[in-house]
């Protein structure tokens, strides 16, 4: 069973640049649809992006489209989240989600992903 964990949460201003990465093991990744999710205290987990399997095709949340680039990374068995021109409304926790089968009609939903990595955080300041 596929294992993931997070990196590269941290600290930005208003405006600024973030990676995050979320690195695999136990399985290939390619072969997993894959999510972001983010969760701001008090507030419910919500979409950000996936990508299907095999690339197959990408989605994005409204809010984040135009601003955010989900990418794989094969040879390193990694999926990251490219977030640009950052306001504080992105502060929140992300998580990458994995499941070999999500489909084009569900990728929003988080109960579909059955793998979960620890979360990162990603604080976006004035």
């Amino acid at each position: 069973q596929v294992r993931l964990v997070e990196s590269g949460g941290g600290s930005v201003q208003v405006g600024g640049s973030l990676r995050v990465s979320c690195v695999a093991s136990g399985d290939i990744l390619s072969s997993y649809d894959m999510a972001w999710f983010r969760q701001a205290p008090g507030k419910e987990c919500e979409f950000v992006a996936a990508m299907r399997q095999n690339r197959a095709g990408t989605y994005y949340a409204d809010s984040v489209k135009g601003r955010f680039t989900i990418s794989r990374d094969n040879a390193k068995n990694t999926v990251n989240l490219q977030m640009s021109s950052l306001v504080p409304g992105d502060t929140a926790n992300y998580y990458c989600a994995a499941d070999p089968w999500v489909g084009s009609l569900l990728y929003q939903e988080h109960t579909q992903y059955h793998t979960w990595g620890q979360g990162t955080q990603v604080t976006v300041s004035s």
